[in-house]
């Protein structure tokens, strides 16, 4: 399909449940997020590599007691901005207590963590972290594809914007345990 027959089919503003429908209604697993600003992003599905990432983050989390229903996959969040609400889908997120929204206010996140995948670096590593910064996420690290894994841990400061507290191997931070880097 051509951009001209995409943006004939496309609404002058995409709303939250316009992202939830076209999530579901992609075959091939794309994912689809808008920012506060109304920009739309389109991220290819995650491959074999980033899915071991994510499982690995997982089960460390579960391991060490966090309760599955607070640790999740490809949740989407409601973003706040000036200009309206946008939906981010985090590669896993933590959660003080369980969620069960499509969209969810991100009130009670402790962390949110983004695998960054090919072709999404600025938007992990600039736009996200000023976007998920804004709405007060503890919490935010991300996970670079190198072949170190690195992992680099974000902790929001007293002027709601991240310091980088730690950059390390996902192989170290997994020999620590999570109550060392979460509240």
């Amino acid at each position: 399909m051509s951009a001209e027959a995409v943006g004939m089919h496309m609404p002058a503003i995409v709303t939250l449940d316009d992202l939830a429908a076209m999530n579901a209604a992609d075959p091939n697993g794309h994912r689809y997020e808008t920012s506060p600003e109304g920009v739309l992003s389109v991220m290819p599905p995650p491959d074999s590599d980033h899915a071991m990432i994510a499982s690995r983050l997982f089960a460390w989390l579960i391991m060490a007691g966090w309760p599955a229903e607070q640790v999740l996959q490809a949740a989407g969040l409601r973003i706040s901005g000036p200009d309206g609400h946008g939906g981010r889908i985090p590669d896993l997120s933590v959660w003080r207590t369980p969620t069960r929204s499509v969209w969810a206010a991100v009130d009670d996140v402790v962390l949110v963590v983004e695998i960054v995948s090919p072709g999404s670096e600025a938007m992990d590593s600039v736009t996200k972290v000023r976007e998920y910064a804004s709405v007060g996420i503890p919490r935010y690290w991300v996970v670079d594809r190198d072949g170190a894994q690195t992992v680099t841990l974000h902790v929001l400061g007293g002027d709601g914007t991240y310091e980088e507290r730690a950059r390390m191997p996902l192989a170290w931070l997994l020999q620590t345990v999570p109550a060392d880097h979460l509240d």
